[in-house]
Parts: C-alpha cells; structure tokens; sequence
C-alpha cells in the first residue's frame, strides 16, 4: 500500500462559484502536491454531486424531475449538462496541470448513496430494488472506468486517485433512508451486499489508490477497509472514543486517513497547528508512533465547501496546507 503516493493535504469536492477556471487555479494553488477535480454545484443541476455521477453512467441516464434526479429511457437535456460541465471541469484541471507529477484526486457518487438518491419511474429510490442497485453499481463502474481513463490521458504524470462520496452509507446499513411517502424507511442493505458492491466500484481503478469519504457519524472504517479502501475520507469532528479501535486498526494496516479537520462553512479558523490538535491527541491516546503521523494523515476540510463564500473557501484550503506541514514538522 505504501507505494501510492498521497499529498499531505487536499480538498473533499464541491468548491462555490460556478467559474472552472478560477476554482481550479484555486485548488492547484493551494495544493501544489495533491490537486483535485473541483465540482461547482452551484451551477444548478447536473453540476451537483448526484447528478454529475448520473451524467457518467453508462446505459442508464436521469433527469430532474420535482422530487430529484430520477432515472428515465434516453439522455436527455440534464445528462447532456451534468456532462459538459464535467468536461469544463477537466478542461480546467488540464490546464493548470501542465507538466505536473504527483496524485491527483478525482470524486464520484458511490454506489450506495447513488441507489438512495435516484428515483425509479414509481418514484422510489433504486435502493428499494435489489436488481437495480445491481445495474446501477454496474454502470457506475464502467462510466468510472472511462472517467479515470479520461483522467489519466489529460494528466499523464498524474497518478489518479478516485474518491467515492458515501454520505448516506451509514443510513443504508441501518435502514434509515426514507421511502417516498416518508412515513417508512427502505429496510437495511445487508452489510456484506454493502461491501461487495463497493469492492466491484472500487475494482475498476486497478490497484491505483482509492478513498471512500462519508462526513456522517459512525463511519464503518471496517467494512470499508476490506471493500479496498486504500484511505478513508471523514468529519475529524464527528470521531468518538468508539472509533478507537477502527481507526487503530486502520493506522496499523497501512490504511491511510484524510481527516477533515476545519469546518466547511465559514467560521473563524484557529491557527493550523491547533486544527491538528484532535489528531495529535488521538495518536497518543492510540499509543500509535507520532512519526508516523504526516505518512498516515492527509489533512482535509471536513466536508465540500459549495456552502462557503469564494474567500473562506480559499482560505481553508491554505489553512489545511499550513496545518499538514505543522503534523509533519511537530509531530508531537
């Protein structure tokens, strides 16, 4: 495993503004070793997390309907949009990457949240189909498949790294999503269909490194673990003493953690040393080696930054640089 290569810091996703050039001069600016595709949902649909990943299906193609994005015959007029945006997006990445070496990251809908986001023509979520969270998964790997393709052509020293954004994994293992009524929920994905379907995603980078991000409670370090998460992706702020374990486990088997350390939306930043804090404390009271913090953590936002202001946003990206060099210079 330690022969991917990481940055000490990068960002989650979704930046504010709908300019693609100015938000990936502001991300390759801010982390000249591990730059990533930035999403711009404010754009409008098509250019938001859920639909961007349905822009990338294969065979399968969704439009807005007034309840959300939902799943229909042909490509239409949304999948036409979510693509092109995609295509500006990469663009710019391509151009202020010239000649650059190194990981680059790139993020889409896992199979799980993707399942309880899309709508099927009854107007309920694909996770109430066990056959269509199986086509669903399946197309999601093959558009991934060509994506990272894509990627690796524009950016050719670039070793891709591909985030699936899990937020709603935790509700699905616990039968929390709602049906559409809202009055039931859809009953609980049992966990080992949960982790085969996130291992055949997750297959089709190869070996190349990949990273599950959930910014929810509870993260199943686990499970993600053996789905072949080489990182885990998480709200730094949301740990407690019972992720203890997982995350000792993780540390020790190479597995690395992007912990998202500063708030998402505007707010005062402490200095970048003391963002780290939490994280300092957390080896020690693991007992882990504190050398081996800057190789094990790659410090993150806690979550998108599509909510905060252009000036926040670019100011927390500096700031979880700065505080990535503090965990690699004062590791104690």
């Amino acid at each position: 495993m330690s022969a991917h290569r990481w940055g000490p810091a990068t960002g989650i996703g979704s930046m504010p503004g709908g300019d693609a050039r100015e938000a990936a001069k502001t991300v390759t600016g801010s982390f000249e070793d591990f730059p990533y595709l930035a999403e711009l949902p404010a754009r409008g649909p098509g250019a938001d997390m859920i639909g961007r990943t349905a822009g990338m299906l294969v065979e399968l193609y969704a439009r807005v309907e007034p309840s959300g994005w939902r799943i229909g015959d042909r490509p239409g007029r949304d999948t036409r949009r979510a693509k092109a945006w995609l295509g500006e997006d990469l663009d710019a990445l391509e151009e202020f990457t010239q000649g650059y070496e190194g990981p680059v990251k790139v993020q889409a809908v896992g199979p799980w949240t993707l399942a309880a986001a899309l709508e099927l023509r009854n107007g309920e979520a694909a996770l109430s189909d066990p056959g269509a969270c199986r086509d669903l998964a399946g197309s999601l790997a093959e558009g991934l498949r060509a994506h990272l393709a894509d990627v690796r052509r524009r950016i050719p020293g670039g070793q891709v790294v591909l985030q699936l954004d899990e937020p709603s994994l935790v509700g699905v293992l616990r039968g929390q999503i709602k049906t559409a009524s809202e009055y039931r929920t859809h009953r609980a994905v049992d966990r080992q269909l949960v982790e085969s379907t996130l291992r055949e995603v997750i297959g089709v980078h190869g070996d190349r490194p990949a990273v599950v991000h959930s910014c929810a409670p509870d993260v199943p370090f686990a499970l993600l673990r053996r789905a072949g998460a080489d990182a885990i992706s998480f709200d730094f702020s949301l740990l407690t003493e019972r992720d203890d374990e997982a995350i000792g486990e993780a540390v020790e088997g190479g597995t690395k953690l992007f912990a998202g350390v500063a708030p998402g939306v505007d707010g005062p930043l402490s200095d970048p040393a003391g963002s780290v804090m939490g994280v300092r404390t957390l080896w020690r009271r693991l007992g882990l080696n504190p050398g081996s913090l800057a190789e094990s953590v790659v410090v993150t936002p806690s979550c998108g930054l599509a909510g905060a202001s252009p000036a926040y946003a670019r100011a927390v990206l500096a700031h979880c640089a700065r505080a990535a060099r503090s965990l690699a210079d004062n590791p104690e």
